[in-house]
This record gives structure tokens, C-alpha cells and sequence, in this order.
């Protein structure tokens, strides 16, 4: 795993919404968080373990063993070299083994062993989560410490609505991330302030219509991800649909390229800047205020015309030494020759390092989950 990344043990205990871990794993994973998994005889009713293993990409650990103490020393150090402890979904019976300090089984021996952070998603019938004896043991839990996320309010497998429901991955992966970066003073970027863009910007015809590319904004969103689990302070700027509530870090949601740099600059002063937004290159001369009519035969040749947006990498990358991100990266997404065009580009922007995507062929890169590209 990477320099700087952390570690998730995650106690999957036995309800339905077990489903939903599988659903946070692909979630930290994504994240650079490595996932180990303890999947608990009742997790093992509703999932299995070859799926747990497949999505985490690490063997799962399922029983404690009693044959040798070097295996129970193992599961001690597996409690001990995780950063994070998280039980999800955190059944009646596992948070009542919590609260008691049973270590009647792996998993409840490793939440007895561990010394590190443990956070908790509840999960049950609403009927068991309001009774007294539950109710009696997460405040136990609590006051020893373990963060409580949820249960959500909702409809049960049972037919029976209220709280009980474990709290979607998306929620519990946010809330993981924010524990984990705020335990971490150490990492590689800590202290740096970073500004990233990502995504299109779309430039007004009028109140429907606008001008605008193909850019998802997915790896500007990994990017600024990656930064802020090395611990650097992240002002995400991003345009049209790429936001993400999952990002660790400030988003400022912009909609045009005179916005873009609008952000950009409020954003400054920073350490890094990484211009990974697909910024357009021209705007209408002006926006219509009024839905431009189509009326057959009559305007059938409507000319735009349009201007240049201002160049925000080339306009960062100029600054004063003083006021200059002491790396400036940008971002080129060519068809055809990509590293003979991304070193004029580098050049002409006056930026530190540039990548350079190919966005041409079968491996066309606008929104897929993976990207090749040369630096």
C-alpha cells in the first residue's frame, strides 16, 4: 500500500445490510485505504468471504484459532496495525459483546485488543435498537469511546420502519475519511495547502443551451482525494457534476471558466496547484438572456460567436515567485502524438510538469474508472 495510506479493519457482523460493506470497501479502496476484513459467522450468512476478499483485495479473517499462540498473536497484531477500527454493520449482539468486553470470538477479541480508534454502525430491527438493554450498551460503548454513526431512519428488511438501518456506505466512508485525517499529523503533505480543478465548465448560449466537453471530472476528484490523504488542505474546484460529497476536501461548485478563475484565485495562496479541469476554450460573446427560437427555413445557418476564455493554468503558472504555487501542474489531453504536444504545452504554459492524456482511440479516457498517462 502507499506511502502515507492507511489501514481499515472492518468487523463485518451478521444483518442484512452486510451487503452495503461490500459497498464500503470499493469505497476506501478507491480512496487509497487499505481494507482488512473479519467476517463474523453471522457476516457469513449474508455475504462470503470470497466476496469480501475480492473487493478488498486481502485474505479475510474469519475464525479465532485456538491450535498455537502465534496465530492468536497474529490477530493481535492485526488489531494493532490498523489505523482504524470499524464494525459495520454493528448488530445488537456485537455492540452488546463490546460493551462487556467479551473476547468470545475473533472479532470480539480484536475490538478488546486493539488500540486504535473504533468506530461503530449499528444495524438492526427497530425493535432491538430501542430496546433498553441495547440502548444501555451503546452507551457503554460510547463512553468508552467508540464513535456511534447512526442507524439511519427507514424502512427494514422486516417490513417495519424507524431507526435501525445501518447509514449508507457513502455517509460511513465520509465520516471514516474525516477520523482518519484528522488522527493524522504526520503524513507526507501536512501544513501544504493545495488547489485542484476538475471537471468541464459550461459556457451559456442562453438560459438552455450551453457549450461544454466530455470531461466527468474523475480524476480531478482522485487527485484532490490523493492530496488530502497525505494530509494537505484541498480547495477542490469543480465544475459541472464533479462534485462529490465523498471528497475530503473544500469544494468550491463552479458552472463557467471566468468562474473557474475566479475560484482559482480566491483559493491562492497555495503550495501546489494542479489544473486537472477541462476548461473551455472559448465562450459565447454574450449569453442570450431569452431561449434562442428555432424557426425552420427562417434561421436555419444562426451563426455564435465566440471569445477566448482567460488561461487560468498559464495565468497561475506567471505569477510572481512570491505569489506562485511552488508546483504548477497541467494537464493535456491530446489525440494523436500526446507527448510531442504536451511538451510544447508545457512550455507554452510556463507550468512545472504536465501530464498528457491520449482522449483518442479505443482507450478513450472521458469518464472510465482508469487512466493511462505520461508525465
Amino acid at each position: 500500500s502507499m506511502p502515507g495510506s492507511k489501514t481499515v479493519l472492518l468487523v463485518i457482523g451478521g444483518g442484512i445490510s452486510a451487503y452495503k460493506s461490500l459497498e464500503l470497501i470499493r469505497r476506501l479502496r478507491e480512496r487509497g485505504i487499505r481494507v482488512r476484513c473479519v467476517l463474523t459467522r453471522g457476516g457469513r450468512a449474508f455475504i462470503t468471504p470470497l466476496s469480501v476478499a475480492s473487493i478488498s483485495g486481502e485474505p479475510v479473517a474469519e475464525e479465532l484459532h485456538d491450535a498455537g499462540a502465534e496465530a492468536q498473536f497474529d490477530h493481535i497484531r492485526l488489531s494493532r496495525s490498523a489505523d482504524l477500527l470499524v464494525v459495520a454493520p454493528a448488530t445488537a449482539n456485537l455492540i452488546a459483546r463490546m460493551a462487556n468486553g467479551f473476547g468470545s470470538d475473533l472479532a470480539s477479541t480484536l475490538l478488546l485488543a486493539t488500540d486504535a480508534p473504533v468506530m461503530a454502525a449499528p444495524a438492526m430491527n427497530v425493535r432491538m435498537w430501542e430496546h433498553p438493554a441495547t440502548q444501555r450498551n451503546v452507551a457503554a460503548i460510547v463512553s468508552d469511546g467508540v464513535e456511534v454513526i447512526g442507524p439511519a431512519i427507514g424502512d427494514m428488511a422486516c417490513g417495519e420502519t424507524g431507526p435501525g438501518r445501518m447509514v449508507e456506505p457513502d455517509d460511513l466512508a465520509a465520516a471514516i475519511l474525516e477520523r482518519l485525517a484528522s488522527a493524522s499529523s504526520t503524513l507526507p503533505l501536512t501544513g501544504r495547502r493545495a488547489i485542484v480543478t476538475a471537471g468541464p465548465t459550461h459556457e451559456p448560449v442562453d438560459p438552455v443551451r450551453f457549450l461544454g466537453n466530455r470531461s466527468s471530472g474523475k480524476q480531478g476528484r482522485a487527485i484532490a482525494a490523493a492530496l488530502a490523504t497525505a494530509g494537505a488542505d484541498v480547495a477542490l474546484v469543480a465544475g459541472p457534476g464533479a462534485a462529490d460529497a465523498l471528497n475530503p476536501c473544500k469544494v468550491h461548485a463552479v458552472e463557467t471558466a471566468l468562474e473557474m478563475r475566479a475560484a482559482v484565485l480566491a483559493a491562492l495562496p497555495a503550495d501546489v496547484f494542479v489544473a486537472v479541469a477541462a476548461v473551455a476554450d472559448w465562450r459565447p460573446s454574450r449569453a442570450h438572456g431569452e431561449k434562442i427560437m428555432t424557426i425552420r427555413g427562417a434561421n436555419a445557418n444562426w451563426q455564435l460567436d465566440l471569445v477566448q476564455n482567460p488561461d487560468i493554468l498559464a495565468e497561475i503558472a506567471a505569477l510572481s515567485p512570491g505569489s506562485r504555487p511552488e508546483l504548477v501542474v497541467g494537464f493535456a489531453a491530446e489525440t494523436g502524438e500526446p507527448s510531442r504536444a504536451a511538451a510544447a504545452k508545457r512550455k507554452a504554459k510556463g507550468c512545472d510538469w504536465i501530464v498528457a492524456n491520449d482522449v483518442a482511440g479505443p482507450d478513450a479516457v472521458f469518464g472510465a474508472d482508469e487512466n493511462r498517462v505520461i508525465l
